[in-house]
């Protein structure tokens, strides 16, 4: 029996959620909830998205080792592009709804735009966004932003990101996971903390095929554990 996530999803209100996020700093610190650079969090980070892709990279790619095309899903201020996503990517497109973090992202990723890594900034929300283009990318990479939508918004999402993506191409989702079976409210940013369980049922609602998953590693106990899932559809 699949479990009810009606009470909880009906609380999430995606302008609440956008009213919040516009009242944080855009920095590292703002958008990481106060783990910025004084903490383990970002470098501990990126070093495991990298380490995650590396092993991947040979199983999607249209050419061996190469990643043409990339989306930055729910990208605040740019970082995880900045430091991470260029590094795999030739290109990468970012989406990320809120002004004053897309305001920043233009200064933050300025020399990456210079050297043309930078392709198109969305400024729209993840619910609102629907491919301009079938099978431009190869990496979609979304980190930290699906418990804003709605599991049955999730999963039209799901579906576009097929759209979306090459027929050798990855879906990566980086997200905190609860401890148990059941998600859980946030009200102060109005999201959900899935539980891995959770996650797992709506790939396979989806269709989409798990192909490999691991705990980030080197981040503070006390924050709900991270998990990254690599996806084809």
């Amino acid at each position: 029996m699949e479990p009810d996530q009606t009470n909880i999803d009906a609380q999430i209100d995606y302008d609440a959620a956008i009213r919040y996020w516009s009242g944080v700093e855009p920095s590292v610190d703002g958008v990481l909830g106060g783990f910025g650079e004084s903490t383990s969090v970002p470098k501990a980070d990126i070093v495991g998205s990298m380490t995650f892709i590396r092993k991947l990279k040979s199983r999607f790619s249209t050419e061996p080792g190469k990643i043409s095309y990339g989306l930055d899903f729910g990208a605040g201020i740019g970082r995880v592009t900045r430091d991470f996503l260029h590094k795999v990517c030739d290109k990468v497109d970012l989406l990320e709804p809120v002004k004053p973090f897309v305001d920043q992202m233009y200064r933050e990723l300025a020399p990456l735009a210079e050297q043309g890594k930078i392709g198109e900034i969305y400024q729209i929300p993840m619910q609102e966004w629907v491919p301009q283009e079938h099978g431009k990318y190869s990496l979609l990479w979304c980190q930290w932003c699906c418990g804003h939508l709605p599991d049955d918004a999730f999963l039209v999402w799901l579906d576009r990101c097929k759209d979306a993506l090459q027929e050798d191409g990855l879906l990566v989702i980086k997200e905190n996971n609860v401890n148990g079976d059941d998600d859980v409210y946030d009200p102060e940013d109005s999201s959900k903390t899935r539980s891995d369980k959770n996650f797992r049922r709506l790939f396979e609602k989806a269709g989409w095929k798990l192909i490999a998953t691991d705990l980030q590693k080197g981040v503070p106990k006390e924050l709900y554990p991270i998990r990254m899932y690599a996806l084809k559809k």
